[in-house]
């Protein structure tokens, strides 16, 4: 195998070996503690410009394929593993993992301590990095990585939200029949995508909820021309503070008596259409076994997680309520409005890798949109 190598914009040096694509690519390192799901997770959007690091040693074994894509394409700009498997074995597997990220260009590398990265990020933060293993030389790379802008006021919800209005009428896939289902539809959701992952559509489609999926820039006035039953504001990559289009969209969305449910993203732009602020996390939270405490019933829940910023629970406005908080670090997880349909979560309930423990927060909203569709 090639030599590679990781180098941190703090100048620690990782040495391993090549694994997928061969090349050179910068991006902000970051971990992700979740066992299962890799192709679920490096095809999520929410990734975009960052280099993922499993914890977990074994990737690979199960392979990858078309159902369990996240979103149409490889998010993630580059892979960090410990030991990844060369050979698949599962009856779904389509194709093996080193082969798919060459297919794709996607640079990684394996055979490092990867226990040790992650120490290293815990200690020192999230930080860019770079994997070379086209025979660059260090240095080179450590001014790449040094020079990198970072996520940190970039709007890479602009980059990979969707460009035209679209539909969506899959629900889950149903394993015993090697297929996707097709419940019949009701209410209509309309979905901003701020780089959302196709798990959460399926989820809402499962609930009879007919979902007409809208680009991050569509206007408060479109969306409700489209007679909406309910609104629902997505997960997505990097810095909320710049996407001040969709904190306007919602300020005005929260105007009208329309349900509304965000993810995410979605939760962070609520926040700051509500007046509250967001900040960049030391390391961020991503993983599948984060516990998070709902304060309105006292039970703690296992929850799904990808972000590295979050929302300030300072100065929070008489009329919200904070409604979730992590049980790692005490920061805000999900909120409501007092007087109004709205709630949003800063976790993925959707899941997909992870626990089902939130998935109830559908069946709440399904309940709020329907409700306002029969009102009508």
């Amino acid at each position: 195998m090639a030599e590679a190598f990781l180098a941190l914009a703090d100048g620690r040096i990782f040495r391993g070996e090549s694994f997928g694509a061969r090349g050179t690519t910068v991006g902000e390192v970051c971990f992700n503690t979740s066992m299962t799901g890799y192709q679920e997770i490096l095809t999520d959007p929410s990734y975009t410009d960052q280099i993922i690091t499993f914890t977990y040693p074994h990737i690979g074994n199960v392979g990858v394929n078309q159902v369990d894509m996240e979103s149409d394409a490889i998010a993630v700009r580059g892979l960090i593993v410990r030991a990844p498997a060369r050979i698949s074995s599962n009856h779904r597997a389509e194709q093996d993992l080193e082969s798919w990220l060459i297919e794709h260009g996607v640079i990684g590398i394996a055979g490092i301590d990867t226990r040790a990265l992650v120490r290293h990020l815990r200690d020192y933060g999230a930080q860019n990095g770079v994997i070379v293993s086209d025979g660059t030389p260090e240095k080179e790379a450590l001014e790449l990585a040094r020079s990198w802008q970072g996520l940190e006021g970039r709007d890479l919800v602009g980059q990979v939200s969707c460009k035209h209005v679209d539909t969506w009428d899959v629900g889950s896939y149903d394993l015993d029949k090697a297929a996707f289902t097709t419940p019949e539809l009701g209410s209509h959701v309309v979905a901003f995508d701020f780089g959302c992952k196709h798990n959460i559509f399926r989820k809402l489609v499962d609930r009879g909820l007919k979902v007409t999926i809208v680009p991050a820039k569509t206007s408060a006035e479109d969306v409700l021309a489209m007679k909406p039953d309910g609104i629902f504001l997505s997960n997505g990559p990097g810095d909320p503070a710049p996407v001040s289009y969709a904190v306007e969209s919602i300020r005005k969305l929260l105007a009208v008596d329309v349900p509304i449910f965000g993810i995410c993203m979605g939760h962070q732009l609520l926040s700051q259409a509500l007046g509250l602020s967001t900040f960049k996390l030391k390391f961020g939270h991503r993983g599948g076994n984060h516990p998070v405490k709902d304060l309105t019933t006292g039970r703690i829940e296992i929850t799904s997680q990808n972000h590295g910023f979050a929302v300030s629970g300072e100065g929070v406005p008489g009329h919200v309520e904070i409604t979730h908080v992590s049980l790692f670090d005490g920061t805000v997880e999900g909120l409501r409005l007092k007087d109004r349909p709205v709630f949003s979560v800063q976790y993925h309930p959707e899941a997909s890798p992870g626990p089902h423990d939130a998935d109830y927060l559908f069946d709440r909203f399904a309940s709020l949109v329907q409700g306002a569709g029969s009102s009508r």
